[in-house]
């Protein structure tokens, strides 16, 4: 009893203080009836009752499997995810092309210590590297972050193995912020070491674990340059790199990597649901995941979790019987993970058929127990959302801040594509304190999602989409 009365006043302190906010800025915060608070409460009883999204999830990850773009398994999550969602009743169902490029990685992927040491280190290409054309023997040479890379001069790099060992600070209590200061050096750490006449590049793996795991991800080439292969290793093995380096004064390392790029673009699909607006059907809230992940494990967080999490928002609007005044629009993306051309394409499309966008939300950061959403948008639209704690405190939801909407949404805001200069983009933001454990490795499967924490989420996304459809208006729309 004591615990919950703290936390009730913790919540309305902190109701306040976004009304007091609201206020100082001359918002209007309007009054919310009974039956928005009936309505959520509706939304999560269903989903932590009778949800689909875990069950989902299992099939997706257990039958289906890692969904890299421009594989077979790929195309059958999209329709897979065709079948199960046109059983919602929803208006409208469609596939949406997108042209992506195909990356292999290839059947041969071997990092190790040369010499009598022969210590195999755990690794994984980069998603886009090219291969190394057999084996790859060369000194290595480790710097601290790009940074560092500059105080070397090209006769002390040419030829040799770059060693990236820059590790996600611990101290930083959000851990996308410690991913953010230092994933850099994987995304471009090769571009950087080809200039000082690098021959390959090796990257510790982007978590704050001490693991096994290698943790691969996306990297970029500069157009003209030398490309040179680029590998993630997992953390412990990097310390063990690091370590030989001191104890020996130098480490020679092999590489042998076939990966490769498929020559012209992979046609692949968006999918697309609708539920068409009661009032306002020319107007759009879209929602969505990227349905693609990586070649490795199984995407149980990143993003079947968000995938199955915005499939169960159409199934609670349909079960719940709700009309909304605007038109929804799912999408599960293609190609978020190594190219985001889905996204693009879809703000693209926007674009050409001049569609309005009230917002766009989207589930990418896991299937963890979800904490509010991260808003890119005005002073006043953050401000509004955030006087939405009174009806989703008790809920958990009490992170309302300004910050990333999302790889797949972010183009919609870019001046090339906007349509609506007043859209504003979220986020769902769950506890992030274990996503980098599996971002982006073998241990991002099935197993390690919690079912409540994937439910909680996914009708947390529908209870925000039910928001922002019922009070549009008051986002300058």
């Amino acid at each position: 009893m004591k615990l919950r009365t703290s936390l009730s006043f913790i919540l309305l302190s902190l109701s306040w203080a976004v009304n007091a906010q609201s206020h100082k800025s001359g918002i209007a915060v309007p009054s919310y009836d009974t039956s928005d608070s009936m309505l959520i409460r509706s939304l999560f009883d269903e989903a932590l009752i009778n949800g689909k999204s875990y069950e989902q999830l299992n099939f997706l990850c257990k039958k289906i499997g890692k969904r890299i773009t421009g594989s077979q398994q790929a195309e059958q999550a999209l329709a897979w995810a065709y079948g199960e969602v046109s059983k919602y009743g929803i208006d409208s169902i469609y596939m949406q092309s997108v042209k992506a490029q195909h990356w292999i990685r290839g059947n041969t992927e071997r990092v190790a210590i040369s010499g009598d040491a022969d210590i195999q280190l755990n690794a994984l290409a980069l998603g886009g590297s090219v291969g190394t054309k057999g084996q790859l023997e060369a000194s290595v040479v480790e710097v601290k972050s790009l940074e560092d890379l500059k105080k070397f001069s090209r006769s002390e790099l040419d030829g040799k193995i770059v060693f990236f060992n820059e590790p996600m600070d611990k101290r930083k209590i959000n851990t996308f912020d410690a991913y953010g200061a230092c994933v850099s050096q994987r995304y471009n750490g090769a571009a950087e070491a080809a200039q000082y006449g690098a021959v390959g590049v090796l990257v510790r793996s982007m978590t704050t674990l001490s693991d096994n795991f290698a943790h691969t991800g996306s990297m970029a080439y500069r157009t003209g340059q030398v490309k040179i292969p680029a590998a993630a290793i997992s953390t412990k093995d990097a310390d063990i790199l690091h370590q030989y380096i001191l104890d020996n004064d130098a480490a020679i390392v092999t590489m042998n990597l076939n990966c490769y790029t498929v020559a012209g673009p992979a046609m692949t699909h968006n999918l697309i649901a609708e539920i068409k607006g009661s009032e306002n059907p020319e107007k759009v809230i879209v929602f969505g995941a990227h349905i693609d992940s990586w070649d490795i494990g199984e995407g149980a967080h990143d993003d079947g979790a968000g995938t199955v999490q915005c499939m169960e928002v159409l199934r609670l609007f349909g079960v719940l019987g709700i009309q909304p005044k605007n038109t929804l629009r799912m999408v599960l993306y293609i190609n978020e993970e190594n190219g985001n051309m889905g996204g693009e394409t879809y703000a693209q499309r926007v674009k050409e058929a001049n569609e309005f966008h009230i917002c766009a939300i989207e589930s990418d950061r896991g299937g963890f127990s979800p904490r509010g959403f991260s808003i890119d948008g005005s002073p006043q639209q953050i401000a509004h959302i955030g006087s939405w704690i009174k009806l989703l405190g008790d809920y958990g939801l009490h992170y309302f801040q300004n910050g990333y909407g999302g790889v797949d949404i972010g183009p919609l805001k870019n001046k090339k594509y906007t349509v609506n200069n007043n859209i504003f983009l979220m986020g769902l933001y769950p506890d992030p304190q274990r996503y980098f454990d599996y971002h982006h490795s073998a241990d991002d499967v099935f197993e390690n999602v919690n079912q409540r924490e994937l439910e909680l989420g996914g009708a947390s996304m529908a209870a925000m989409v039910y928001l922002v459809d019922k009070y549009w208006y008051l986002f300058g729309n």
